[in-house]
């Protein structure tokens, strides 16, 4: 502060107060949505006994969204699940058909002969237990 005497501030600060007070507030004009939201229906005491409910459908649509979200996503590991199922399935047919081919008589013996092996061509005959103790 400056070294004035007490009086002339004292002055300026009443001056300061009146320029404040000469502010004058704005009223809001008075049509009829101004009256429909604030004298009729809408009105604050409305908007508060009302807060429980909105809070609640808020609660409604976001259980709503969060499942319809975890729906898409099992719909679509159902089908990504689905086209493994398929590919598997073939995958079963090919190795399948393989195998009856690679058990047939003739592909035996093309692997056998690679081995060393060689087909019987005597017929197979039925052993008797006396027969093999005697060799013993």
């Amino acid at each position: 502060m400056t070294n004035r005497l007490r009086v002339p501030i004292e002055e300026e600060e009443e001056e300061k107060v009146l320029v404040v007070e000469e502010k004058q507030v704005k009223e809001i004009p008075d049509n009829y949505l101004v009256q429909f939201l604030s004298k009729r229906i809408f009105n604050s005491d409305a908007a508060s006994s009302a807060l429980p409910f909105v809070l609640f459908l808020a609660l409604l649509g976001m259980i709503y969204i969060a499942n319809r979200n975890i729906a898409e996503k099992n719909i679509r590991d159902i089908d990504k699940i689905t086209k493994e199922v398929k590919e598997l399935s073939s995958d079963y047919k090919t190795t399948k058909a393989e195998l009856a081919y690679k058990s047939t008589i003739t592909e035996v013996a093309k692997r056998a002969d690679t081995l060393g092996l060689k087909e019987s061509l005597q017929p197979p005959h039925k052993l008797n237990a006396e027969e093999v103790q005697d060799e013993h």
